[in-house]
């Protein structure tokens, strides 16, 4: 192993070391904002207050930062993987021979290595896990379409070594290709879970005015939409929303959407 080899390793190293430090940093502030808001939710509505923007610009953070601490332990393998000696001939056998634990071991490496992860990755990786059989979300036009095209899905399965979701679209449209269910592989980032339907009080409250992604009435394709006004009830809260490009007679028609089909509008969305 040279000199040279040794170094960039080792400057790989610390490089990692610190964007893990500005993780664990950012994912501080984003639990005391968590807190801010889930102890007075109202200030959102107050003129000129900055909670969601502040929010927005910490997640843009932390998403930022694991994809930089991925591609650095992608580069730190790939430097191992060309200086470590492939063994002497006899150590060739041993391996073939083991070959039938191979499965087994991969599997107790996937697991063990998620709880080596980073906490701020960690907090992202295990409610996906949790997410299975749930209805989501999902972007599944992909980043060249011309609009972003989302529906509601299920959750089959998520991959944590690949840190994709397995979906499935229980009821497409008439107009897409064959009448079966349609199955997606997606990434973190096409997919939104829905607020929880028994905890209206846990989730964020959009104002009158904010853009929102929603579910359009019998249907199972979100659109844009703006707040009209958020209606209390005993048992549920809905949204009154007016959905983009939804006009009848010159008007546009004011529907009722559960909260709990109601997300915040994806940065840069198309539609």
């Amino acid at each position: 192993m040279s000199s040279p080899d040794i170094t960039a390793i080792l400057e790989n190293s610390r490089e990692l070391d610190r964007i893990r430090k500005d993780q664990e940093e950012v994912l501080v502030e984003i639990n005391k904002m968590h807190k801010k808001l889930q102890a007075t939710p109202e200030v959102v509505e107050k003129p000129g207050d900055t909670s969601l923007a502040r929010l927005k610009h910490l997640y843009t953070q932390a998403k930022d930062l694991s994809e930089s601490e991925v591609t650095f332990y992608s580069a730190l393998l790939s430097q191992l993987d060309a200086l470590l000696p492939s063994g002497p001939p006899g150590q060739q056998r041993k391996r073939t021979v083991a070959d039938g634990n191979e499965q087994k071991r991969k599997r107790m490496k996937t697991d063990s290595d998620i709880s080596r992860l980073s906490p701020s990755m960690r907090s992202q990786l295990e409610p996906c896990g949790n997410l299975k059989g749930e209805q989501v979300a999902a972007r599944v036009t992909g980043d060249n379409s011309e609009k972003d095209e989302w529906f509601v899905v299920k959750v089959i399965h998520f991959h944590k070594d690949t840190k994709e979701f397995e979906v499935l679209d229980e009821e497409p449209g008439d107009e897409e290709e064959g009448s079966g269910q349609r199955k997606y592989h997606l990434p973190m980032s096409r997919i939104i879970p829905f607020p929880k339907r028994n905890e209206p009080s846990s989730v964020p409250v959009f104002p009158p005015g904010r853009q929102v992604l929603a579910v359009y009435p019998g249907t199972t394709a979100l659109y844009k939409a703006t707040v009209v006004s958020l209606q209390r009830k005993r048992k549920t809260d809905d949204y009154l929303l007016e959905f983009d490009d939804d006009e009848e007679d010159g008007k546009m028609p004011q529907r009722t959407v559960p909260f709990h089909r109601v997300v915040a509008l994806p940065e840069g969305h198309r539609q």
